[in-house]
């Protein structure tokens, strides 16, 4: 199982595009709030009801863990950091856009990888930033913003079930 974090103020654009696309490919993908309550309210005042609750899953199975730019409040959700850390540990995938690689930053996950993000945030990636639009390194995708979300998701598509079904998907969906 993949997951995708939610949190009040995430980027709508890179949430949505990215589980529409990872869905479109088959994979299996559940949104997860972190905020207490089924109901996220992303930056321009989309809500959008998660699958789960945090508290309410057991992450045992996760292949890969997403982060959505904008949520920058990602990094106060301590048991979401201490499951990156986990999750990095054992070279298990992480996928983070916009502003989001900066929690990975933070916490460290980023050192001995390098790593993109939005403009303004290259400070928490440290030697890790390399600039450029969406980055592959080790274990970690991390992607620039915005206007990346389809490069991001079919990145991640790629990783998880291999370029063959990226391309049926890139095509079916007009990109």
């Amino acid at each position: 199982m993949n997951y995708i974090f939610l949190d009040n103020g995430f980027e709508e654009i890179e949430a949505i595009t990215t589980i529409d696309l990872l869905r479109r490919a088959n994979i299996a993908l559940t949104t997860v709030s972190v905020t207490g309550v089924e109901s996220v309210l992303g930056a321009h005042n989309i809500a959008v009801k998660a699958d789960k609750l945090f508290q309410n899953v057991d992450f045992a199975d996760a292949e890969m863990l997403i982060l959505p730019g904008g949520a920058t409040n990602l990094y106060e959700c301590k048991p979401l950091c201490n499951l990156l850390l986990q999750h990095n540990e054992q070279e298990k995938l992480i996928a983070a856009i916009c502003a989001a690689p900066a929690v990975l930053g933070q916490l460290g996950i980023l050192q001995g990888k390098q790593a993109t993000c939005y403009p303004g945030f290259e400070h928490y990636l440290g030697e890790s930033y390399v600039g450029g639009l969406v980055v592959e390194s080790k274990n970690v995708i991390t992607a620039k913003g915005p206007g990346l979300s389809s490069d991001f998701a079919f990145c991640i598509i790629e990783k998880l079930v291999g370029p063959e079904v990226a391309d049926q998907v890139y095509d079916a969906a007009q990109y």
